[in-house]
């Protein structure tokens, strides 16, 4: 081989080899935290094209990086607080749901540099910094040619205040910014200056996984998610001796509700209401928003935006682990007894060998001679054309006197789907017995 053609070749395998070189986001250890760091800021871009190998943009030379369109949408992904310095495990799904979605840059903002420190004042102290350095990032953008309205920024934690500070910077231009259970620690009580606002965006969507801990607990965006009531998420462990998942499993919680809001399979209908308490009860299940409906958490409630005013609390509940999505349905009672009876109520709906469950045990329900009694009644999955309906009452003290219950109708609504509601008519029930039945079509009555 010539000289000229084994120089091609050495500098064709370099160029090759630069190529398929990927940057990864930076792992630390408990030493670091142990000792501090100080903050770098690093890019990593991904794009459907370079799905999963992440490339580090420069700051300011924008034109190095020609795989880096800034026309299209540009979504920053912006981590929290890392006390032990590793990389967070949702971080690889997150993005890769993202691409799957829309055709967009996805730039995971890796200031581990920074969040890792055992000192959390101090890490909070450098979010204005990282805002910073993405504030000056992002004015280099619009000098190549990108829009504000174009940026999209989620943020979990502390990130979620970094992606507010960013957005103050520009008067509140950005396009979006989503905020996955915002810290709470040195940011309660704090004024707007201070932490994330619904002024820093042209829409802030909020959910609230932690909020007696880790999280905020009062509204921030324009509209602000509320699972479970905001704390005590199902499936996560209640005593200090399931170790870390105790102090974070709530906190993250977040992330894997929105991971999976991206998933048309699984969504999870939010009701706007004044307390968890009032929404379990059944007294806020009404939206007039349009033709569309209550809001879908996640990913697609930008499709709500011009319907919904600054801090509008909405609430949903979930499943114990994914699928966590339900599925709601309004139950109508009305009873014949003399005397008012109190009782929790199971229901299951069956569909040939599927099954799916009820409980409304938060406490007991009042049913009162010809008064029709509304309830909540939320699945752990959907099920078409029911076939059957099994349905227990349960007094909940099994020292005191059997009763029964005389059901002149139930009535159950589904939410969602615009499905003829299901009725049975005529029943006596026994405490704590389980009755099954084929529903009806609902007749009209006045009760």
């Amino acid at each position: 081989m010539s000289f000229w053609g084994l120089l091609a070749l050495l500098f064709g395998s370099v160029e090759i080899y630069r190529a398929s070189k990927c940057d990864i986001f930076t792992d630390l250890n408990l030493h670091h935290a142990i000792i501090g760091t100080n903050l770098y800021v690093k890019l990593l871009l991904y794009t459907r094209e370079n799905d999963t190998c992440g490339q580090e943009l420069s700051h300011y030379n924008l034109s190095a990086h020609p795989q880096f369109n800034v026309t299209k949408i540009t979504t920053f992904i912006i981590h929290g607080y890392r006390p032990t310095g590793s990389p967070p495990n949702w971080l690889g799904n997150l993005k890769g749901e993202l691409l799957a979605r829309e055709d967009m840059n996805v730039l995971v903002v890796d200031w581990n540099r920074g969040a890792t420190n055992l000192n959390y004042a101090k890490v909070v102290e450098t979010t204005r910094d990282a805002a910073y350095n993405l504030t000056v990032f992002i004015r280099n953008m619009q000098e190549n040619g990108a829009s504000l309205s174009s940026i999209y920024m989620i943020g979990i934690s502390l990130g979620a205040h970094i992606s507010g500070f960013v957005g103050a910077n520009f008067n509140g231009e950005i396009g979006r910014i989503t905020a996955l259970d915002p810290a709470g620690p040195l940011f309660n009580g704090k004024s707007t200056d201070n932490r994330l606002d619904p002024t820093d965006a042209q829409f802030v969507d909020v959910v609230h996984t932690d909020m007696d801990a880790l999280g905020y607990r009062k509204p921030l965006g324009h509209i602000d998610f509320y699972p479970n009531g905001g704390a005590d998420q199902p499936g996560c462990p209640k005593t200090i001796l399931s170790g870390s998942a105790y102090f974070k499993c709530e906190h993250q919680r977040a992330v894997f509700l929105y991971l999976e809001s991206m998933k048309p399979t699984c969504t999870s209908r939010a009701f706007p209401c004044t307390s968890y308490r009032d929404f379990l009860d059944g007294h806020c299940l009404e939206c007039k928003f349009g033709s569309i409906g209550c809001p879908v958490f996640g990913y697609d409630v930008i499709k709500w935006k011009d319907y919904l005013m600054p801090e509008q609390m909405f609430y949903f509940t979930t499943n114990t682990q994914d699928p966590f999505c339900r599925t709601n349905y309004m139950l109508e009672i009305v009873t014949w007894n003399l005397n008012t009876i109190k009782s929790y109520i199971t229901i299951r709906l069956h569909n040939g060998s599927e099954v799916t469950k009820a409980t409304i045990n938060h406490k007991a329900s009042s049913f009162q001679k010809y008064k029709v009694t509304r309830l909540l009644a939320q699945f752990d999955k959907d099920l078409s054309n029911v076939e059957k309906i099994s349905f227990k009452f349960s007094m909940g003290n099994t020292l005191q006197y059997k009763r029964k219950l005389r059901v002149l109708r139930i009535r159950l609504t589904h939410l969602e789907r615009k499905d003829r509601p299901l009725c049975r008519y005529d029943l006596l029930l026994e405490d704590n017995k389980e009755v099954t039945f084929r529903p009806i079509p609902c007749e009209d009555s006045n009760f």
